[in-house]
């Protein structure tokens, strides 16, 4: 945006309603979302899409997940907790839905200085997600440009992880999402930026992971996952700003933002969205 205008550029605004078109879809349809992800924020992360519009399933039997990744919208493989037995079943649920043709999400949690979720990252990172999730030290150690950050938290800026986000996109063929104080997304080609949210949103178990689980539900309505992630984080971030708004703190937040993505609308992204 041009320092004379605070008014979004035509892009800008063609790309805003893709997403609020995107949404309306979303809670049209009520995508079952299929969900391997980590055990500390699996109820939140259902609630989340339960909120949104769409149907979660977490299925995480090896047996089941291929098979379950075929029948699904959207597919989220999140590497919180990957113990033996949900590290085989993200590998049959990627090849379903591989065969299937079903867009599939990865989230990177934790990996770089952690060996056996870094190495399960790689491998995954090749197998063809739609989108690729995770904060900039998470980016980094994903693409083998950085050792990862502090657990769950990143050490590293968004902006210092933004060139390697591109080459990733553009290696993997997945949409790259950057989470941070200003989100961005890119797809080798595209970028776009997302300067909404609330602090908040980071003192909440799961409120990145269940993101992840959003992205999934919008890829499954949208075919270009590049306004499908615009569009998951925009509505997201939108959502937390309006549950921030009425809460006393962290408690009550994770509260009020169930409510605020059940209630997030066209007419609030259009006043809120800061989508560059």
């Amino acid at each position: 945006m041009t320092s004379s205008s605070t008014a979004p550029r035509r892009s800008d605004t063609d790309l805003l309603g893709s997403a609020i078109a995107a949404l309306d879809r979303l809670r049209a349809d009520g995508p079952l979302v299929h969900c391997l992800t980590n055990d500390v924020v699996v109820n939140f992360t259902a609630n989340a899409l339960l909120a949104i519009g769409a149907a979660p399933a977490m299925v995480d039997i090896p047996e089941e997940s291929g098979m379950f990744a075929g029948v699904a919208g959207g597919v989220l493989v999140n590497l919180g907790t990957p113990h033996a037995e949900q590290r085989a079943a993200m590998e049959a649920a990627v090849a379903g839905a591989g065969e299937a043709g079903t867009p599939w999400v990865l989230d990177p949690v934790a990996i770089g200085a952690l060996p056996v979720r870094t190495e399960l990252a790689h491998r995954l990172r090749d197998a063809g997600p739609a989108v690729v999730r995770g904060n900039a030290s998470e980016i980094l150690a994903l693409a083998g440009a950085g050792a990862g950050g502090r657990g769950v938290d990143a050490l590293d800026e968004v902006d210092a992880a933004a060139p390697v986000a591109t080459e990733l996109a553009t290696s993997s063929g997945a949409v790259v999402a950057v989470s941070g104080p200003v989100d961005l997304v890119t797809d080798g080609t595209r970028t776009a930026r997302v300067a909404n949210g609330d602090v908040l949103l980071t003192k909440v178990t799961g409120g990145g992971c269940a993101l992840g689980a959003v992205m999934a539900a919008f890829a499954a309505v949208e075919g270009d996952a590049f306004v499908a992630t615009v569009a998951a984080v925009t509505t997201y971030t939108v959502a937390a700003e309006l549950a921030a708004e009425r809460a006393a703190g962290p408690g009550s937040f994770a509260v009020a933002f169930l409510d605020a993505l059940a209630a997030v609308s066209a007419d609030d992204l259009r006043a809120r969205a800061r989508l560059s």
